[in-house]
């Protein structure tokens, strides 16, 4: 019997989903969200942003060959109309920086570890697209979510957070239990350690 690995052979096509998707649901936020709360308990929408904004340009960064760790994990400094905007600027940055086919097999520096450029990718993928869950649950826009990422990016998260290793500098809770048959999102998000049942 073959088996299908769920893994794509080029993890770019769904890192550039991930950062559309991304960019895509933060446009939705207007200034009125930005105290909102959010399923992330040390982030308010404003915060969520800053840091989906942070990711989208580390992702860009560690392509170069550069320590996750030296760009900041929060930007801040961004108008409250502006940060559609700003995040489509990112996200044309790290497509242009992971167009390169070199990266693939080149090893980056990402927080928990040095992972070459393909398992990347998809840690970025679920970093991404988990992140635009928590966005667009604060929303209340989850209708806007690609399924096909979040399947993509629940076998990143497997593989990369272990039910094992949680905690610094993997920072998320215990797994929280889902039915099998649970819709992608709901696997996601509880794999990390969210209640996919949140609502703001």
């Amino acid at each position: 019997m073959t088996t299908t690995d769920p893994r794509p052979a080029d993890p770019r096509p769904m890192l550039f989903r991930a950062a559309d998707q991304a960019v895509a649901v933060i446009s939705l936020a207007g200034p009125d969200d930005l105290d909102r709360p959010t399923p992330c308990t040390e982030f308010d929408v404003r915060h969520l942003l800053g840091h989906l904004v942070a990711v989208l340009g580390r992702v860009t960064y560690v392509a170069g060959g550069g320590h996750a760790f030296d760009v900041p994990s929060m930007v801040l400094e961004v108008p409250d109309d502006a940060w559609g905007t700003t995040a489509k600027q990112r996200a044309a940055e790290l497509r242009a920086a992971w167009s390169d086919d070199a990266v693939l097999d080149r090893v980056l520096q990402l927080p928990f570890g040095n992972v070459p450029g393909r398992g990347a990718a998809l840690a970025y993928v679920q970093e991404l697209t988990t992140h635009a869950w928590d966005l667009a649950s604060a929303l209340g826009r989850r209708e806007v979510l690609d399924d096909e990422l979040a399947r993509v990016a629940a076998d990143a998260a497997r593989r990369f957070v272990p039910d094992a290793r949680r905690g610094d500098p993997i920072p998320f809770g215990v797994v929280v239990p889902v039915a099998v048959d649970a819709p992608p999102y709901d696997q996601l998000v509880a794999w990390l350690g969210r209640d996919p049942r949140w609502v703001a």
